[in-house]
């Protein structure tokens, strides 16, 4: 079967991108730098029944989004983010899954000169193996070395590359001399599109407890700012009862003011050595549950004990 033309080709791509953003509400945009043909195929596999994988050149891809915005105008927002090596993945299922399925499909490399390290890259200290002949080349790297055995040895550790440093020659070179394979290649998540929205994918990351937390931090704030401009809101208006009651009980305890609230205090100001006579009725209520807990726990420990010796089986038995 003859391969069919580009024209063909171009419109059954077209078609297929279409169709799958059609089918498909939740995608990620992917950086796909340094993966090969095998490894692609390899993510291909692992993917299968979960998500599909398109690549593509990106004017094609652009193309294919601007002649279907009539028909799905919130596919606009993916345009900006189609530069450089990217493709997409699509999905129906979970988002966190198929992200952590993406991230485990990597493949170890080694260092190559004019690469970007995307990682620190530190050498340990170690007996290389090699020669003392090689001592030059570690000095011009300002490596501390000294020979061992007829062999060189690296004294301390060193930090040879940062995150962002581009690798040079004399790096890859030693790192490949050491079988160091320091970096880890595979599809990247850029951009998550999920029903018209677009997000950074750390935000895949956040849990509920996490939500929870900056809406109570949230609600503080607009109470705090509430109670300082005294302008009532729903997060200051229990704030605002709770500190007019306490203004209450301040008037009722240096006034003829009865009400049932302020009984209590104004009895503890009568008579003071109730707060003593209270804080004694309670200590001993206190130490008597402790001391029935600790009872208990003893009791638990020797009845576990105890039945560790039946378990046990004599020697005539």
């Amino acid at each position: 079967m003859g391969r069919e033309d580009k024209n063909t080709w171009k419109a059954n791509y077209f078609t297929k991108i279409i169709q799958l953003l059609d089918e498909y509400p939740k995608c990620f945009i992917v950086g796909a730098d340094n993966v090969g043909s095998k490894q692609m195929q390899q993510i291909r596999m692992s993917l299968r029944g979960h998500a599909i994988v398109l690549m593509g050149k990106n004017t094609m891809m652009r193309k294919a989004i601007r002649g279907h915005l009539e028909t799905n105008p919130a596919l606009e927002k993916l345009l900006p983010h189609i530069k450089g090596n990217v493709g997409f993945v699509f999905t129906r299922g979970d988002l966190v899954e198929v992200r952590d399925k993406l991230l485990e499909n990597k493949v170890r490399a080694p260092a190559r000169a004019g690469a970007i390290a995307p990682l620190s890259v530190v050498i340990p200290a170690q007996n290389t193996g090699l020669g003392p002949e090689k001592t030059s080349f570690f000095q011009a790297l300002s490596i501390p070395t000294k020979i061992s055995k007829g062999t060189i040895e690296i004294i301390n550790d060193v930090h040879i590359l940062k995150p962002g440093d581009k690798v040079g020659a004399s790096e890859a070179t030693l790192l490949n001399m050491l079988n160091i394979s320091p970096f880890s290649y595979g599809l990247l998540v850029e951009q998550v599109y999920d029903s018209g929205t677009i997000f950074a994918p750390a935000i895949l990351d956040i849990k509920p407890e996490d939500l929870r937390t900056k809406f109570m931090e949230g609600v503080a704030n607009v109470a705090a700012v509430s109670l300082s401009i005294g302008y009532p809101t729903v997060a200051s208006a229990p704030h605002s009862i709770a500190n007019g009651f306490k203004n209450l009980l301040a008037i009722a305890a240096v006034t003829d003011i009865e009400f049932k609230e302020a009984t209590t205090i104004k009895e503890f100001i009568k008579d003071p050595t109730k707060f003593a006579a209270a804080a004694a009725a309670s200590a001993p209520v206190a130490a008597a549950a402790t001391s029935e807990k600790k009872e208990e726990k003893k009791e638990e420990k020797k009845e576990e004990s105890e039945s560790d010796d039946d378990m046990g089986f004599g020697l005539f038995d």
